[in-house]
């Protein structure tokens, strides 16, 4: 994964939220900018807590709300719950057991994208 390693106990993780992709449907987002506090409602509780968010490209909206009602099920930790975010998909964050966050996103719906942007819900 362009140089992020996943442990073992992620493995089960990365199972549960089938999230076996490609790198070209992989993202990462480094957290610790200012604009973070937008997308990200943990990075605004605790900043120390956040540093790369793995992110996964899932094919629509509805699949994100799906997966990460199905990890926080799990007992994985919802760290933002879906919302449609400002830049027009449907985002959300989970950590893996290792306390990696990783995004859920949707495509991009140029008929979403909202300005100004507001801040994400709290978990």
């Amino acid at each position: 994964m362009d140089g992020i390693t996943w442990s073992t106990r992620s493995a089960a993780f990365r199972s549960a939220a089938k999230l076996s992709l490609p790198p070209s449907q992989q993202f990462h987002i480094r957290a610790g900018f200012g604009s973070a506090r937008l997308w990200h409602a943990a990075w605004r509780n605790d900043p120390a807590t956040v540093g790369v968010v793995i992110g996964f490209s899932l094919p629509t909206r509805e699949a994100v709300d799906e997966h990460y009602a199905e990890l926080t099920s799990a007992g994985y930790a919802g760290r933002q719950p879906p919302f449609d975010a400002f830049w027009g998909a449907r985002y959300a964050i989970v950590a893996d057991p290792d306390g990696n966050d990783v995004g859920l996103m949707s495509p991009i719906d140029e008929s979403r994208r909202t300005w100004p942007p507001e801040e994400s819900p709290a978990p």
